[in-house]
C-alpha cells in the first residue's frame, strides 16, 4: 500500500531560472556543478516550523563542482558523480524560545581547493579516482602536468562521502576531559570526512576548512590495506566504532576491527582471507560485526593503472554472496560464515539478533539492506546519465529498466553456532519490497541500531527524474509505504532526528536538503517522520550540490552516529 503525502502539479520551468529543456520537466543540472560557497554563516529564512528538539548541527558532505576551467582555455569535466570535488555544509539549528520560530544558520566550504588548482594548471586529475574516464586529449597537457607535483595536503585529497563526529581513536582530548564520545556537554570536538579508500580528512567543525589527513593505520599499524567502508558503524550506547580494512595481494585479507570510544584503543577482532570486493557499508548487532562480501568483486591488478570502476568485475550470479559473522565482545574472532544468492548493495540499514524461528534455544541474525541484482547502478551514475539537460541523460532515462531498481530486502542468518565454526551455512531472503520506489540512501532512528526496527526511510529513484524524485517511509511490519514528492524538487538523504519526549520509534522529524530545480535554489526541508507532511523549510539563496551523507548532532540526545 502506498500513501502519497504531497505531490505538486506539473510546473513550467522559470525561463529566468533555467531556459534549457530537461527530462520530464524536472531540472536538476544546477545540483551537479554548484558555484555557491558560503564561508561565513548566514541566517536562512524559515517558513513553517522546525521543532526545537531538532536544535543542533546538521552536517552534509558530497560532490560539489564537477567542472574546472583550465589555463589552456579548456574545460575539464569530472566523469562520475562519485568523483565530484567534495564540499561540506553546516546547518546550525537554533532554538530561539517557545515564542519564536527555530532559527537556521548556514555555511559551506569547498574542500579540494588545492586539487582544483592542480586541475586548472594541468588539465588533469593527479589520480583517476572512482570512475573518472581517461581524457583522450590528455597528451596535450603532459608537459604541463610534469611541471607540477600532485597536491598532497588536506585540500588536495578528494575525501567526502560520509562524516564522523568525535571519531574514536582520532579524537585526542586533554587528560582532564572525559573520553565519552557523545553527550550534551561534550559538543563537537572533531569532524572527519571518510571515503571507501583508507583515508580520513580532518575538517574544522565550524569553518569546515580541511586541516589534516589520517588513515586507518593511525588507528592500528596493521590496517594498511587500501580499501575500507565509507560507512563505519557505531554502537548507539557506547559510541564504539567498527569497520574493516582490505589488504590486496596474492592473498587478499580482511581485518575487521573496533575502536573503543572510552579508551581510543583499536582492536582487530578477526583476520581472514576473502574475495576482494567493493564494500561500501557493513552491519553490527549487539554482539557481532556482520561483513557481507556481496557481488561487487574487484580485480586488484586492474587498480594499478585504472579507475576503481574499471576494477569491478561483472556480477556473476553463480557466485554466492558470503556473510562473515565476527564476535565484537568476547574475542572469539570469526564465528560463522554464511552464503546467500548473489546480489549487490551500497547501503545497509540495520541488523539484530533474535531467537531462532526453528529452535528458540539458538540465535538468528536478521539483516535489512537495500539490495540490487548487480552493479549496473554504479555505471548509471556518470554525469552524462544524471544531468537532466543533457541529451545523453534523456536517452538513458527513457530506456532505464528494472535492472537498475533496488529493493529493501530482509535476510536471515539462522542458527548461529554456539562456538566458532568453519562450516558454510545458508542465509535466506525473507522478503523484498519497494521495487517500484527503487529506494536508496536509507536511514532510520539511530536509537534502534542493533535492535529490531519497524521503520526505514530512503530517497526514491522512481524514474520521474534522472536522480532522486522523492522521500519514502517504509513500514517493515505492514509493508506500507508513504511518499513525499514534489515535482521538480530533488531531495537528498533524509536524516532522522528523534523527539526526546517521543514514545514511538517514528516520533521525530526528517531533515533533507532539497534542490528546487524550477526556482534554481535549495532549501532544508523538515518533514514529520510519522506521515511525511512538511513542517517547515529553511530557504538558501543558492544551490547546495547533490551530496551523499550527513550527521545531525543535537544539543541534547543521540546523534546520527556512524552508519
Amino acid at each position: 500500500m502506498t500513501i502519497v503525502t504531497e505531490m505538486a502539479p506539473l510546473a513550467v520551468v522559470d525561463d529566468l531560472a533555467d531556459s534549457q529543456e530537461h527530462w520530464n520537466n524536472w531540472p536538476n543540472a544546477k545540483g551537479f556543478d554548484p558555484e555557491y560557497e558560503q564561508r561565513t554563516p548566514v541566517e536562512l529564512a524559515v517558513t513553517g516550523r522546525i521543532p526545537a528538539y531538532a536544535a543542533g548541527t546538521l552536517y552534509r558532505t558530497g560532490p560539489g563542482k564537477s567542472q574546472v576551467e583550465t589555463e589552456e582555455g579548456q574545460t575539464f569535466h569530472i566523469s562520475h558523480w562519485f568523483d565530484g570535488f567534495s564540499q561540506t555544509h553546516r546547518f546550525q539549528i537554533i532554538d530561539s524560545g517557545e515564542s519564536e520560530s527555530t532559527r537556521v544558520l548556514y555555511n559551506s566550504r569547498f574542500a579540494t581547493d588545492e586539487l582544483v588548482e592542480y586541475v586548472r594548471k594541468t588539465g588533469s586529475l593527479a589520480r583517476l579516482g572512482f570512475g573518472q574516464k581517461r581524457d583522450p586529449c590528455k597528451s596535450v597537457f603532459n608537459k604541463v602536468q610534469s611541471e607540477f607535483e600532485p597536491p598532497s595536503g588536506p585540500s588536495g585529497s578528494n575525501v567526502g562521502v560520509t562524516l564522523s563526529v568525535n571519531m574514536p581513536g582520532l579524537d585526542v582530548q586533554p587528560e582532564d576531559e572525559s573520553t565519552e564520545r557523545w553527550g550534551s556537554a561534550k559538543g563537537i570536538r572533531t569532524l572527519y570526512a571518510k571515503t571507501d579508500y583508507n583515508k580520513f580528512k580532518k575538517l574544522d567543525p565550524e569553518t569546515l576548512e580541511p586541516i589534516g589527513l589520517a588513515s586507518q593505520e593511525s588507528l592500528h599499524p596493521e590496517l594498511t590495506g587500501p580499501l575500507a567502508a565509507s560507512h563505519a558503524r557505531s554502537d548507539p550506547k557506547t559510541g564504539d566504532m567498527f569497520n574493516f580494512n582490505l589488504e590486496l595481494g596474492q592473498t587478499c585479507t580482511y581485518r575487521v576491527f573496533g575502536v573503543s570510544a572510552a579508551t581510543g584503543k583499536t582492536t582487530i577482532l578477526a583476520t581472514f582471507p576473502g574475495t576482494p570486493a567493493y564494500l561500501h557499508s557493513l552491519l553490527i548487532t549487539e554482539d557481532y560485526v556482520l561483513l557481507c562480501v556481496w557481488n561487487s568483486h574487484v580485480n586488484p591488478l586492474a587498480l594499478e593503472n585504472n579507475s576503481f570502476m574499471d576494477s569491478i568485475l561483472p556480477t556473476d550470479p553463480s557466485q554466492p554472496a558470503t556473510w562473515y559473522v565476527v564476535d565484537r565482545k568476547n574475542g572469539n574472532g570469526l564465528v560463522a560464515t554464511y552464503q546467500s544468492p548473489a546480489f549487490f548493495c551500497f547501503h545497509t540499514i540495520n541488523s539484530w539478533q533474535e531467537p531462532s524461528k526453528e529452535d528458540p534455544t539458538k540465535t538468528d541474525i536478521v539483516a535489512d539492506l537495500v539490495r540490487m541484482d548487480n552493479t549496473e547502478f554504479i555505471s548509471s551514475l556518470y554525469y552524462d546519465n544524471l544531468i537532466s539537460s543533457r541529451s545523453s541523460a534523456k536517452e538513458f532515462a527513457a530506456k532505464r529498466g528494472d535492472a537498475l531498481r533496488s529493493t529493501i530486502t530482509r535476510f536471515r542468518l539462522p542458527g548461529l553456532p554456539s562456538s566458532p565454526s568453519s562450516d558454510i551455512l545458508n542465509a535466506t531472503v525473507e522478503w523484498s519490497s519497494c521495487k517500484s520506489f527503487s529506494p536508496e540512501l536509507p536511514t532510520m532512528n539511530p536509537a534502534f541500531v542493533t535492535e529490531k526496527h519497524r521503520y526505514a526511510y530512503a530517497t526514491t529513484f522512481r524514474g520521474e527524474a534522472t536522480l532522486t524524485d522523492g522521500i519514502m517511509k517504509f513500514d517493515c511490519e505492514t509493508q506500507e509505504t508513504r511518499l513525499w514528492a514534489h515535482h521538480g524538487h530533488s531531495p537528498g538523504e533524509a536524516i532522522f532526528v528523534a523527539d526526546p519526549a517521543g514514545v514511538s520509534e517514528d516520533d521525530g522529524v526528517l531533515l533533507s536538503v532539497v534542490l528546487d530545480g524550477l526556482a534554481g535554489n535549495s532549501y532544508l526541508l523538515c518533514l514529520d517522520a510519522h506521515d511525511l507532511t512538511e513542517l517547515g523549510r529553511a530557504s538558501i539563496k543558492g544551490v547546495v550540490g547533490f551530496g551523499f551523507h550527513g550527521q545531525h548532532v543535537p544539543i541534547v540526545g543521540l546523534p546520527t552516529g556512524d552508519y
